[in-house]
């Protein structure tokens, strides 16, 4: 059978047997998974098995350690003794000790595991740890037991995300104003409320998955199924999902099988006391941009223990999906990190990762077959043909990439060129670019840009002005710019960028900071590393003009059906710096020229009919000067044959007209 990719992309045609051997790798690795027949979501439940469960007589702990000599499991149920409860060796490199009597372990207790390998004694926590928690006083990771003699009353059956993504990228430890680690219950009843308000359906949460490095932003993992226990217990994370899904919002868990934590004790390096346990051996199991380790996706015991965290995720936390971070690391041999892909040929070639590929593949059908409603994104940099389409056309299953390029592009610009010679039509093609048929999430800035070392967009507009002149009372020709540039630069990213958008919380309304975690050079302050949502709801401060904004931007294009709209190009003037496109039902006008106004301008239209404006970043209600009116242009045949209206353009605006 042909594979549609092939006549979805033309150009794709010289590597047709590349993409066969695509799908040949991803069916014989299924066929090699699943011998007898049976599903992806019936194989992938280690996390039922391995593990510390409850039983009807008492307790079981399980662990794969192909590795190990010998294993022993200690804890404070035991004083500690490490030799007490010896592990019996199964085949296939289980071990497995049972404790007898309900009360043999309690909850909260704390228990580690010991990995006899080489005559040494290993420390390790269990790796399906539920939870996992730091000594205050040693700063040493424990795992401890968290198994609820009830389950959590999940009140969400039936609930689906939203068609169109409007996604809300957050942080549960800086999601709040005091400076401290925040909380899920904070999160739950100070931060969803506001991300509803702005009319956002979608959160994505960083660093959820257990890491003891605060400062890596979560993408440093030790403990894959447990919940960061510094944010509170794993039923406070379920209770701000069921809060989520009650409130109509989709959560997204922004998962790392990218790469793994290098720590031993804590994590799943050498668990067994082997370096190729879980991860590749030698130099290619080293990752050398990021210090971390490199899994196998070869091994099946690997791709086991993978699958089953993403079946975990969803089933026990109702999570609607995932946002796989690393794409690009993982898709290639040298991590992306030495090539440019500036041709089709780089994505078919030796530096090409085919196991990782295959693992993507069977990770997209796995989290489908345990929700049908699921949603995958991808984090990927190298644009791979295919990465966004179906497995059953020769694509790897993702329902989404991440458009990179384009905060890449903002800040290219902004760093770069003034905005007087902005081009017009390389920001048109950067956002109205796409692989035929793969969907994107467009954004202009992420959590990316707002860290130490790189600026928020707003922030580099406006630099320390925003310290001085943000206030109403004063006058600033920098904050003046900013405040336009910003609103005009989500405008068009939001309406051309994608099938989908994101933002980073506390960038919508231009937060003046950057995030810079505690850390010795900082003196283990917590200053920077929150979001002062104050600033947003002083009136007294412009910060409430683009919060403003922002809620009536996302209510715009859900009205007029934009982000899930055919753009049509109508106009692009370099020399005027004047833009007009067409997008779902509404219009688009843009004029960047810093300082001309153009009056009587004429738009060309595709159709005839009165076309109202609907909204404007110059109105008074988002700190604008209020030049754009609300009114009803009719379009004609103009004296030059084509078919417009003439308009007021005044310089740094756009305005959103809408045929009646």
């Amino acid at each position: 059978m042909a594979l549609k990719i092939l006549s979805i992309d033309k150009y794709l045609a010289p590597h047709k047997k590349d993409l066969e051997l695509r799908m040949e790798n991803y069916n014989r690795k299924k066929q090699e998974l699943l011998p007898d027949g049976g599903t992806l979501a019936d194989f992938a439940n280690g996390y039922l098995y391995f593990g510390i469960h409850r039983t009807a007589t008492g307790w079981v702990y399980r662990e794969w350690a192909p590795g190990a000599e010998a294993m022993y499991f200690t804890g404070e149920f035991c004083g500690w003794d490490r030799h007490k409860h010896p592990m019996k060796k199964l085949p296939g490199g289980v071990f497995e000790v049972k404790l007898r009597g309900k009360n043999a372990l309690k909850q909260g207790q704390q228990v580690m595991a010991i990995v006899v390998n080489g005559g040494r004694e290993l420390d390790r926590i269990p790796t399906y740890a539920n939870y996992v928690v730091q000594n205050p006083v040693t700063n040493e990771w424990n795992a401890a037991i968290h198994c609820p003699q009830e389950e959590f009353p999940w009140t969400d059956e039936g609930f689906k995300s939203a068609k169109t993504l409007y996604i809300y990228e957050c942080h549960i430890g800086m999601a709040q104003e005091e400076g401290k680690v925040g909380s899920y219950e904070e999160f739950r009843v100070n931060i969803l409320p506001r991300v509803k308000m702005l009319g956002y359906n979608t959160i994505q949460i960083m660093a959820i998955m257990e890491h003891p490095y605060y400062a890596s932003f979560g993408y440093q993992v030790t403990n894959l199924f447990a919940a960061s226990s510094r944010f509170g217990t794993p039923e406070d994370l379920k209770r701000l999902i069921n809060t989520a899904h009650e409130m109509g919002i989709a959560v997204l868990l922004d998962v790392v099988h990218s790469h793994a934590c290098i720590n031993t004790r804590e994590g799943i390096n050498e668990f067994d006391g082997t370096p190729y346990q879980f991860f590749h051996e030698g130099p290619k199991g080293n990752h050398s941009a990021w210090g971390t380790k490199c899994f196998n996706y070869n091994k099946n015991e690997v791709i086991h223990f993978l699958l089953s965290n993403l079946k975990y995720w969803q089933t026990q936390f109702h999570f609607d999906g995932f946002r796989f971070d690393g794409v690009t690391s993982m898709l290639y041999h040298d991590h992306g990190l030495g090539t440019a892909f500036t041709d089709y040929g780089k994505y078919f070639s030796m530096n090409t990762d085919t196991e990782a590929v295959t693992y993507l593949q069977l990770a997209n059908e796995l989290i489908r077959q345990v929700n049908p409603h699921a949603i995958t994104i991808a984090e990927d940099t190298s644009a791979l043909p295919g990465l966004a389409l179906p497995i059953k056309d020769g694509g790897i299953g993702f329902d989404y990439r991440l458009a990179m390029g384009e905060p890449d592009m903002w800040i290219k610009l902004l760093k770069e060129v003034s905005d007087e010679h902005w081009d017009l039509n390389h920001i048109y093609y950067e956002l109205a670019g796409r692989r035929p048929k793969e969907k994107v999430i467009g954004y202009c800035e992420s959590h990316d840009q707002a860290l130490v070392g790189d600026k928020t967009i707003m922030f580099r507009l406006c630099d320390s002005e925003m310290y001085t002149a943000m206030n109403k009372g004063s006058q600033s020709l920098v904050i003046d710019r900013g405040m336009a540039l910003h609103k005009i630069i989500r405008l068009v990213t939001l309406t051309l960028g994608g099938e989908g958008y994101l933002t980073f919380m506390g960038n919508e309304f231009g937060h003046p900071e950057w995030i810079d975690f505690p850390r010795e050079g900082n003196g283990w302050s917590y200053h920077y590393c929150r979001r002062q949502w104050s600033l947003a709801m002083n009136r007294d401060l412009r910060y409430h003009y683009l919060d403003d904004f922002e809620k009536a931007m996302i209510a715009m294009v859900k009205k007029y059906r934009v982000v899930s709209g055919h753009d049509k190009q109508l106009l692009v003037h370099n020399g005027d710096k004047v833009m007009a496109y067409t997008k779902g039902k509404a219009l688009f006008v843009y004029n960047l020229h810093p300082t001309q106004s153009f009056e009587g301008y004429q738009i060309p239209v595709a159709e005839e009919g009165d076309y109202k404006v609907v909204m404007s970043t110059d109105d008074f209600a988002y700190g604008g000067f209020g030049r754009i009116h609300h009114e009803t242009y009719t379009a004609k045949v103009q004296p030059d044959g084509r078919l417009g209206f003439k308009v007021y353009l005044p310089a740094r605006t756009a305005m959103v007209l809408v045929k009646k």
